[in-house]
């Protein structure tokens, strides 16, 4: 029975999340919808090989707090060397190679894009957001 329900709780998961797509801004949490979407998030976290963080924000600052939060949970530690700067910021962080990019960022999103990444190709390879700034906050 536990086999027949995961793949109900895979779709769910990923319909939660895609109320978020980037084609869709706006999207707001409904009261107490917090969980859900960290759960549903950790869900389709648990069916790929890893996962690439974008966060967009309004400060570098704002955006390594938020990328050091959502790391953590998928189960990342995150050693960041970041050049300070003025104004909204897009950071970008790939667990694979380490790697973690940044620079100021023109846009109007505010969120965190999280792509993730199959081996195979009938594997879950999708990218979810913007998702909350806030969504791991205090996690």
């Amino acid at each position: 029975m536990v086999q027949d329900s995961a793949p109900v709780l895979l779709t769910e998961a990923h319909q939660m999340l895609k109320r978020f797509d980037c084609l869709k801004p706006g999207v707001s949490l409904a009261s107490g919808e917090g969980d859900r979407l960290r759960t549903a998030l950790l869900t389709v976290a648990q069916h790929s090989d890893y996962q690439i963080l974008g966060v967009c924000a309004d400060s570098i600052t704002q955006a390594e707090i938020t990328l050091k939060q959502y790391a953590a949970a998928l189960g990342y530690t995150v050693q960041l060397s970041l050049p300070k700067f003025a104004g909204p910021a897009y950071l970008k962080f790939n667990p694979k190679s380490g790697l973690c990019y940044a620079d100021a960022y023109p846009g109007e999103h505010r969120g965190v894009l999280v792509s993730c990444q199959s081996a195979y190709a009938d594997g879950l390879n999708e990218m979810y957001g913007h998702l909350p700034l806030d969504l791991f906050a205090g996690e």
